[in-house]
């Protein structure tokens, strides 16, 4: 049986969870996977634990203050504290299945899947962020940068893995910029971290 305990924190969760991401209002927080945990301090008293998706991120203040008005004017909680907290660090493979299906519906290419990746150092590759024009890779234009996975990109408007990359940053410094092949249409493509 669940405690009234269990049941309040719950409730705080999913209204801090459920609060939409600013930059992709498409998501909301809990989709997204930011909001590592609620504790209730004392009486009228709420931490929420939230973790960023990079280190440094400009949506970290709007989110944190999004999540204290929905506490505040939703669940009656008059003193609220948005805690950030670094580790464990936000991985792309925090993004839930629902997330991933409403990236793909509003046109974003969702992440690919990371864990299959091997722990350790990650290389890092400080080339330009905008390729030459044509095909990446082709003959007299720059080269894509290393891929994380041997797993396609999927266009999110038809469906095809023929897809190239345009640049490495797109609207904001998560995405990166595609088109696809086939359909000739660019996306934006939730870039794996």
């Amino acid at each position: 049986m669940v405690s009234v305990a269990e049941d309040r924190l719950s409730s705080l969760f999913d209204r801090a969870g459920a609060v939409p991401d600013p930059e992709l209002p498409v998501l909301s927080l809990a989709e997204l996977g930011v909001v590592r945990g609620v504790e209730e301090t004392a009486p009228g008293r709420v931490e929420v634990r939230l973790t960023p998706t990079y280190t440094g991120c400009p949506a970290l203040e709007a989110m944190a203050a999004d999540i204290e008005q929905a506490l505040r004017e939703e669940e009656g909680v008059t003193d609220v504290t948005v805690r950030t907290v670094l580790s464990p660090a936000w991985s792309t493979d925090d993004i839930t299945p629902e997330g991933r299906r409403k990236l793909a519906e509003f046109g974003i290419a969702p992440p690919r899947s990371t864990r299959e990746r091997a722990a350790g150092p990650v290389a890092l590759d400080l080339g330009p962020t905008r390729l030459g024009s044509g095909t990446p890779g082709a003959a007299g234009t720059a080269a894509p940068y290393a891929e994380t996975t041997d797993e396609p990109v999927h266009c999110p408007h038809c469906g095809s893995t023929a897809t190239s990359l345009l640049s490495r940053f797109s609207s904001t410094a998560c995405k990166a910029l595609r088109r696809c092949d086939t359909c000739s249409e660019p996306f934006d493509h939730f870039k794996e971290l």
